[in-house]
């Protein structure tokens, strides 16, 4: 079933390909940091619950398997490497089957259950934000070694570093795990989070990095995980939690503003999918997709992880079809989408 479904033309996906494949490339390497929506398989090589190595996952991956990506095929930091014609696919820097030489030219660090809060990384026993970045050290010694001191560090200064943390801390640290909540009011939250992001940028700036993508927020009330769990307001989206999404934007859109202004040489842009992917949530027929409430893998009521899997019998047949793949995260359809969206406007400048 999956491989006549394979056959079938993806024309928007391809569409939109062919428009960001013919942007020339003026960064040699992409750096990922961030949650499970850009790990591309850390997650694998470490004892935790929070893993998609295993089918329904990868299923439209190149090879049609699961990588430790959470979704059905790519995820945007791939698309955004093809845009700049660096690699179709950035790998885990945790995977063993690749060595410094294909790391060279861009490397994910990134892990799902991370944020910038490590409440949730010590409960799910994750890699935390500060060993991304320990990592991240790791791999500059190896670089080094590899291409050389002036060639590494030119590398290092000319990459783009893309981040994509903030919805774990919110619901997970924030609405589930005990604690939080209780010390913080929402708006002390986000400006904790706040905090810890500008000390994380800085730091990577002080290491060498100078054109960064910050990401923000998407709409996190109308992710089918706490759409499905509405059941009493007619499972629509969860107004409340998309305020603090977008309230939390803002901020993050004032600490690149003053970050800017701060660290000489920095070129730091907020890279914002809240607005194309509630466009996709609200009109999902403009971008080809039937299914926005629910996710692909079964209801998409808790199917993220280990109960999105091969033995569930409700898992869609076309992925194409949903803005969801599991009741968390995108199809590689909507993936696509995001990426074209931020290359073309945030990212532009560094081209």
């Amino acid at each position: 079933m999956h491989m006549a479904f394979k056959a079938i033309p993806w024309l928007l996906l391809a569409q939109l390909l062919l428009q960001i494949l013919k942007i020339n490339a003026k960064v040699p390497a992409i750096f990922v940091f961030g949650d499970s929506s850009v790990d591309a398989g850390n997650n694998n090589q470490i004892s935790t619950v929070l893993k998609s190595n295993f089918e329904p996952y990868g299923r439209d991956f190149f090879g049609g398997q699961p990588t430790g990506r959470f979704s059905n095929g790519r995820i945007p930091p791939d698309f955004i490497a093809e845009a700049f014609g660096v690699k179709p696919t950035i790998p885990a820097y945790m995977d063993p089957e690749y060595n410094i030489a294909e790391f060279a030219t861009g490397v994910c660090f990134a892990s799902a259950g991370t944020g910038y809060d490590n409440a949730t990384s010590d409960v799910l026993s994750v890699i935390p934000l500060w060993k991304e970045l320990e990592n991240y050290k790791e791999y500059q010694k190896q670089l080094r070694g590899f291409l050389g001191d002036e060639r590494a560090n030119w590398v290092l200064s000319e990459a783009l570093y893309l981040m994509s943390i903030g919805t774990n801390d919110f619901l997970e640290n924030y609405y589930v795990v005990p604690g939080r909540s209780s010390h913080f009011s929402i708006e002390e939250y986000q400006h904790f989070l706040e905090g810890i992001a500008g000390n994380f940028i800085t730091e990577l700036y002080q290491l060498g990095a100078r054109k960064i993508s910050l990401g923000g927020l998407p709409p996190m009330g109308c992710l089918p995980l706490e759409r499905t769990t509405n059941l009493f307001s007619g499972s629509v989206c969860v107004e409340e939690y998309n305020n603090v999404a977008k309230d939390f934007n803002k901020k993050l859109q004032g600490l690149v503003e003053k970050l800017n202004k701060e660290l000489a040489g920095i070129r730091l842009v907020f890279s914002n999918p809240y607005d194309i992917l509630l466009e996709m949530i609200e009109k999902p027929s403009s971008f080809g997709f039937k299914y926005a409430a629910v996710a692909c893998c079964a209801t998409g009521m808790f199917e993220m992880s280990y109960l999105c899997n091969e033995f569930n019998p409700l898992t869609c047949t076309d992925a194409n079809e949903y803005v969801f793949w599991d009741s968390f995260h995108p199809t590689e359809k909507t993936n696509a989408i995001v990426a074209d969206r931020v290359v073309k406007t945030t990212l532009a400048e560094f081209f």
